[in-house]
């Protein structure tokens, strides 16, 4: 049957559309085709040029610049100098022996970098560039441009190395660099390309490690023209990397310095607090070590010079050192006492010496007792046997209970290596840790901070801060990230009874400013600044009950590991607390002795913003003040320290 005329005609407008439709498109892609090929062919000619007659496009990463540090003044503790270095390519340079014969002749070269530099040559890729002289000078990278002909492969190069002006007055905080090792890949999942260039540098303790995700920013890249020998004919085009973040900290530079410099000579740790805000203004450990030692790789003898050291320069004491805290606990047990209504402050407790508790005697450090003592006596003097009292009273599960709302026993989040926890112990982690139950016994040694508690002078002066201002103040080391500021360390009211706070405040006071306070002789006399602290001393060793009837050996008398640990904690002014303080000297002796001077030497530093009038010291002390300040001020200054180290 045949189809209407108008169908066939609907039919024939349908195919001719269709072939419009497809024509337009074949049109369309040709046209496409004949445009790439123009652009490639003419445009783009020279570049594929370039890829012709022996010559080749290579892709190199660039490091990007670390992030530098600063103090909260703005001063710099970590930066980047330019370093000169001369690397070879396997792949590039064909005979490698003969290669580096040519380059001794030119360039010395350390025998030790050679040997571990003949084996990446060997064990890396052929295209990875690998260092063959380090630190070298702009002549010898001269003498190696103007020989570059006779040496394929080999090419000079500039780069940035880390370098920390200051010395051993940061190397607990900020740390230091290294170049990455195989076990730092190994930690590293899916490490980036960049992390295996020749020498490339991360943090590997202190706050170089800890924000390396800040500071060590992301690579760049480049693309260069290189002949059939491998020399780099020109620069293609370049894509800068983003440098890391500039981070400033919040611990001041002079009073750090001073710090190091009052501490020199001890095993120590000092720590100083803001406590409006919790900054972190000083945090230091002694003896310290130059970080820049570490950079480059540190020798084997100076490494072993400190591993050595009976000091232990390595450590950092001020977060990293756990300490029974001693007496400067019994504000805590003295605290829990009073919130618990265990305790009037008129309350008084014979000390007899000695307290009978289970037919054990805990003895007091006085020998011969205090007779009755109140509260304030009780911590003005620092009477043991009072503290046993509040313990049997109140017991650890409180006490513990406020060591910790005062600071103790909590891993404060500080960018700094090893941050330690610390221990306040309770019924329930004895049985988990030692499978033995709690006796009356731990509570006694608890109470006076011995037994199982354990705290570092960060969380002492954290502790003290908080007593200072009825506040959970926390502790900040990092003030700004790139100029953003971060998060304050001021924190929420406590929540405990001011009146209870009060009172603990005006024995502590009492401990520096009444003349049967422990640390009387270390008071502050400028009536704007008087302090108020709390000595401690912590035993390390086990009394024997025949030594305490022929008389306990003096700390002077026994070896020095056998000494006890000397404590003080303070906060100034009295009435308008500004920095709350925290010292430790390791087998220092006696608290008021051995740590209380060094404490009110740094208070004073502190709130004067430098050396103090000699008027803000005892009459006595002056002239020992006098010269201690000049002799001070001579050790900051000497040739080569700090600052003037720059070159």
């Amino acid at each position: 049957m045949r189809r209407p005329t108008r169908d066939t005609a609907e039919s024939q407008r349908r195919i001719t559309r269709r072939g419009l439709v497809i024509g337009g498109l074949q049109a369309g892609v040709m046209t496409a085709l004949a445009l790439r090929m123009r652009h490639l062919q003419l445009e783009q000619a020279d570049q594929f040029r370039l890829l012709a007659d022996e010559n080749r496009i290579n892709i190199q990463l660039l490091p990007p610049a670390r992030g530098r540090v600063f103090d909260r003044n703005g001063q710099i503790i970590a930066e980047n100098i330019p370093s000169y270095r001369i690397t070879m390519i396997r792949e590039q340079a064909g005979d490698v022996d003969a290669v580096i014969a040519r380059l001794a002749r030119l360039v010395e070269l350390d025998p030790g970098e050679l040997e571990k530099a003949r084996r990446d040559l060997r064990d890396l890729r052929g295209d990875t560039p690998v260092t063959v002289a380090d630190r070298v000078t702009w002549e010898a990278i001269s003498r190696v441009a103007v020989n570059a002909p006779a040496l394929p492969g080999v090419m000079p190069e500039v780069g940035l190395s880390r370098r920390y002006p200051l010395r051993d007055d940061y190397a607990h905080v900020v740390g230091y660099v290294g170049a990455v090792s195989d076990k730092d890949l190994e930690r590293i999942e899916a490490p980036e390309a960049l992390l295996r260039l020749p020498r490339f540098q991360i943090g590997k303790i202190g706050l170089e490690a800890r924000r390396e995700d800040l500071l060590r920013g992301t690579a760049g890249s480049r693309r260069v023209e290189v002949n059939a020998a491998g020399r780099i004919m020109r620069e293609l085009d370049r894509q800068e990397g983003q440098p890391g973040a500039d981070i400033q900290i919040t611990l001041d530079n002079e009073l750090q310095g001073y710090t190091h410099a009052r501490l020199k000579g001890e095993s120590a740790a000092a720590v100083v607090i803001d406590c409006e805000s919790g900054d972190v203004l000083v945090s230091a450990s002694s003896p310290s070590y130059d970080p820049n030692l570490f950079v480059r790789g540190i020798s084997v003898a100076n490494y072993r010079a400190l591993l050595e050291n009976p000091y232990r320069p390595l450590p950092n004491k001020a977060v990293q050192g756990i300490y029974p805290p001693g007496s400067t606990f019994k504000m805590v047990t003295a605290l829990a006492a009073l919130e618990d209504g265990q305790i009037d402050i008129n309350e008084t407790v014979y000390c007899p010496g000695h307290k009978e508790i289970s037919g054990r005697r805990f003895h007091c450090w006085k020998r011969g007792g205090h007779g009755n003592v109140d509260f304030h006596r009780s911590l003005r003097e620092s009477c043991d046997v009072y503290y046993y009292e509040l313990a049997l009273r109140t017991g650890i599960e409180k006490i513990s209970a406020m060591a910790e709302r005062l600071g103790l026993g909590e891993q404060f989040d500080l960018p700094m290596t090893s941050v330690a926890q610390g221990l306040v112990p309770t019924r329930q982690w004895k049985l988990a840790n030692r499978g033995q139950p709690w006796v009356v016994g731990d509570s006694i040694n608890a109470s006076i901070g011995q037994g199982f508690v354990l705290a570092s002078p960060m969380q002492l002066a954290v502790m003290t801060a908080r007593l200072a201002t009825s506040r959970q103040i926390t502790p900040r080391l990092v003030k700004s990230i790139d100029g953003v500021e971060q998060p304050s360390g001021r924190g929420e009211d406590l929540d405990l009874n001011e009146n209870n706070l009060r009172e603990v405040r005006r024995a502590m006071y009492a401990v520096s400013n009444s003349n049967r306070g422990t640390a009387y002789r270390s008071r502050i006399v400028e009536d704007a600044m008087r302090m108020a602290g709390k000595t401690g001393t912590s035993q390390v060793r086990n009394i024997s009950s025949g030594e305490r009837a022929t008389g306990v050996l003096n700390n002077n008398a026994l070896p020095r590991t056998q000494r006890d640990h000397a404590l003080f904690v303070d906060y100034a002014p009295y009435d308008a607390p500004k920095y709350a303080v925290a010292v430790i000297v390791e087998h220092g002796g006696g608290g008021s002795t051995a740590a209380a001077p060094i404490a009110r030497d740094i208070t004073l530093q502190a709130l004067y913003g430098g050396d103090p009038p000699l008027e803000a010291y005892p009459t006595a002390d002056r002239p020992r003040i006098r010269t201690q300040q000049e002799e001070l001020r001579q050790q900051r200054l000497r040739p080569g320290a700090g600052e003037k180290d720059r070159a």
